[in-house]
């Protein structure tokens, strides 16, 4: 089945659902997948009773939700045309990182495989899309790298930025203030006085320049009154830091 074929709101569906799992282990379950449509959990049971005769998803428990191989394929063709959109408006049309998702959202269902093909191109087709996130292959092949929220990081350690949630921008605009983003270094601190807060500094954060096939550099907001310098302690709320994803590197000096 064509995702052409599909409604989007069918279509929203899917990739909600894959998206849900796709760094968080937990299964998605009707109560998940409406708090992050922001729909009463009624409406989402109904619509999930039709994707389920359609053959996109199945029911193994009550609540839970999983697609079938044919609902992931559709779910991953939505979220490759999303990031590879994401990427060109942050790259090609200067959008800042906290507005290409809502944007992302509304064109992914209006263009043709076609232009994505040919947006692909003209990106060299990047791996990752301004956020970290990993943009599939057109085979529909995803290759994550491992990554930990820093939330759980306890330092001293000294990290890199994989990946940024951009469920939140306010979340996005708080990151970019402190220099922190995809391809950032960032060495996190011990602070025993405040466990629902970590602190962190950032080690001189990159500001996006041209076009290119890669995102990793640190994005900024054009509101911001000010970036990170690189030598600034910062404490971040414990929910920012769950948006954050990185690799460990090594303990700071």
């Amino acid at each position: 089945m064509h995702p052409a074929e599909l409604s989007p709101a069918t279509q929203d569906y899917l990739k909600t659902i894959w998206r849900l799992g796709e760094w968080e282990p937990e299964r998605v379950t009707t109560t998940s997948l409406a708090a992050r449509m922001g729909l009463a959990a009624s409406t989402v049971s109904e619509a999930l009773k039709k994707l389920t005769a359609q053959g996109l998803v199945t029911r193994p428990a009550y609540g839970v939700v999983e697609l079938t191989a044919e609902g992931r394929d559709v779910a991953v063709h939505m979220v490759r045309r999303h990031r590879i959109l994401e990427m060109f408006l942050a790259t090609e049309l200067g959008y800042a990182w906290d507005e290409i998702h809502d944007e992302a959202e509304v064109l992914e269902h209006a263009v043709t495989d076609r232009f994505i093909d040919r947006v692909d191109a003209k990106l060299g087709h990047p791996g990752t899309d301004p956020h970290g996130d990993v943009i599939p292959t057109r085979d529909g092949v995803i290759t994550p790298a491992p990554a930990v929220p820093l939330a759980d990081v306890v330092g001293p350690a000294r990290v890199r930025v994989t990946r940024v949630s951009d469920e939140n921008p306010r979340t996005l605009r708080r990151l970019s203030r402190a220099g922190i983003g995809p391809g950032s270094r960032v060495s996190v601190l011990p602070d025993p006085s405040d466990a629902a807060k970590v602190r962190v500094r950032a080690e001189a954060p990159q500001a996006p320049s041209g076009t290119g096939a890669t995102a990793e550099r640190v994005p900024t907001d054009p509101g911001a009154a000010r970036q990170s310098s690189g030598d600034d302690v910062v404490d971040l709320d414990i929910l920012v830091a769950e948006a954050v994803w990185v690799r460990l590197q090594d303990h700071p000096g």
